[in-house]
């Protein structure tokens, strides 16, 4: 069985967030970059899929020249193959990024490469954006499940399960089919040293996609307000003790 799957370059999680002065962009001036959770999971269920079946794991990723840097990190930790959809690091949306992906498993499919299953994560990071899949599925004809957190798979049939409200729903499927994975699927390895070694080295293949001009267009980014946080002072010393009580009973951590 061989697996493509789909991730993307996004910044690192935790620090505060600003905007370039155009309010078109994050300013990832001091930021470090990564790929989703929802990604590192549909990674390592590649290369948990093949250990069990064998075939072969690729990984894809569409951005700037420095995004192989993250499919290096996905090769450190086992896929085999790399492709880089090179841009100039201008956001694309999810319909062109699709019809890139398309494009390029057209173009593996003409040098003798074929896919029997697509993986992505169920949404991006960065952008929240979870149509990129949909979409390539749809431009394919293959069949596609997002949101899953089991899959197995039967020879040429896909079983996966999606937690739905006080269940799983259960779906079967035949390959080729493309799949979006939501993390807890299970739990991502880490590179080791090797790994990132042998990494550095592969070679990675590059395209060059075109862009057609029909993308929606970015006009600004907003963040939220920042409401800010006062503190109340309850008391000094053991008079505070009262106070406490009736601020923990009026949150119902207590009852009186």
């Amino acid at each position: 069985m061989d697996i493509l799957v789909c991730v993307k370059r996004v910044p690192a999680t935790g620090g505060k967030i600003t905007l370039t002065p155009n309010q078109r962009e994050i300013d990832t001036s001091y930021a470090s970059f990564t790929v989703s959770p929802h990604e590192e999971c549909a990674v390592e269920e590649a290369l948990r899929q093949v250990a069990a079946h064998g075939g072969s794991t690729t990984v894809l990723t569409l951005g700037p020249e420095v995004a192989s840097e993250q499919l290096r990190d996905m090769m450190a930790m086992g896929i085999e193959r790399a492709i880089l959809l090179q841009t100039d690091g201008q956001e694309w949306d999810a319909s062109q990024t699709a019809r890139a992906i398309v494009e390029a498993i057209d173009a593996q499919r003409a040098a003798g490469r074929t896919f029997d299953l697509l993986l992505f994560g169920n949404e991006a990071a960065d952008t929240g954006d979870y149509q990129v899949g949909i979409r390539v599925a749809h431009a394919l004809g293959w069949p596609c499940v997002t949101g899953i957190k089991a899959l197995e798979v039967r020879g040429d049939s896909v079983t996966a399960r999606r937690e739905a409200a006080g269940g799983w729903e259960i779906f079967e499927f035949p390959l080729p089919a493309v799949i979006s994975v939501k993390e807890g699927i299970n739990l991502p390895r880490y590179p080791t040293v090797p790994g990132r070694l042998k990494a550095k080295r592969a070679p990675i293949e590059v395209i060059e996609p075109r862009s057609d001009g029909n993308a929606l267009q970015m006009v600004r980014l907003k963040l939220p307000e920042d409401k800010g946080h006062k503190g109340e002072i309850l008391g000094h010393g053991p008079e505070a003790a009262p106070r406490l009580v009736e601020v923990l009973q009026r949150l119902g951590v207590i009852t009186s």
